[in-house]
């Protein structure tokens, strides 16, 4: 295929609904569109942001959790998913609206180790962790 462009995240919740009002009210993302899959007790809700980006939020009947890193080191001890990353113009804002909004503190805003750029990392209620990336702008 080459180069393809990335077109959205897929997450694995145990409540649905819950998990999209959340995204929804923390991210500020509108539903493009919900489905099912009735043969395989599957449900899901594809949410898109302003900036373009897409995460697709999946519940399945009998789905269980999995291993919830305490933070991203501990999250890189397992293979696989670990984390997806927003650029956010203000870290510290950024990191403090979605504390409020209910995520959990993984690591607070600090220099990352791409020069120039700031990051923090939070959890959303079902533990799943977000990396946040202050990119000064014309350096992507």
């Amino acid at each position: 295929m080459g180069g393809g462009t990335f077109d959205h995240v897929g997450l694995n919740v145990g409540d649905l609904d819950a998990m999209t009002a959340w995204y929804a009210g923390a991210l500020g993302l509108e539903t493009e569109f919900t489905f099912a899959l009735a043969e395989v007790g599957l449900r899901g809700v594809m949410l898109r942001s302003p900036a373009g980006y897409r995460i697709e939020l999946l519940h399945r009947a009998g789905g269980v959790p999995g291993p919830r890193a305490a933070n991203p080191a501990e999250a890189a001890l397992t293979h696989g998913f670990g984390h997806f990353a927003l650029d956010a113009p203000d870290v510290d804002a950024a990191y403090d609206a979605l504390l409020a909004a209910g995520a959990s503190e993984r690591m607070p805003p600090r220099p990352s180790p791409e020069p120039g750029v700031r990051m923090a990392y939070v959890a959303d209620p079902e533990g799943n962790l977000i990396e946040l990336l202050d990119r000064p702008k014309g350096a992507r």
